[in-house]
């Protein structure tokens, strides 16, 4: 799944691909925010990501549902959720 981590006052968005669910993100993000600490992120390749959690603007998962095939793209399903 990818996690597109929007950050206040960046111009572009940060993008992770992660093997983890939406709610275990949204539930880490969570613990950030009560904690008043970073929020980490990392993603398949074993990078990490990590943002003061009262930066985050929104976060947007995106799973693809299909392949990408040719020049077209497959439909992907999208949930988002805004801070």
């Amino acid at each position: 799944m990818e996690v597109k981590i929007g950050v206040q006052y960046a111009p572009r968005e940060l993008s992770v691909s992660t093997e983890e669910d939406p709610k275990a993100v949204l539930a880490l993000l969570d613990e950030a925010l009560k904690n008043d600490a970073v929020f980490t992120l990392t993603d398949d390749k074993g990078r990490t990501v990590a943002v003061p959690a009262s930066r985050i603007a929104y976060l947007d998962f995106t799973s693809d549902v299909g392949r990408k095939v040719g020049f077209g793209l497959a439909a992907s399903e999208a949930v988002t959720a805004t801070v």
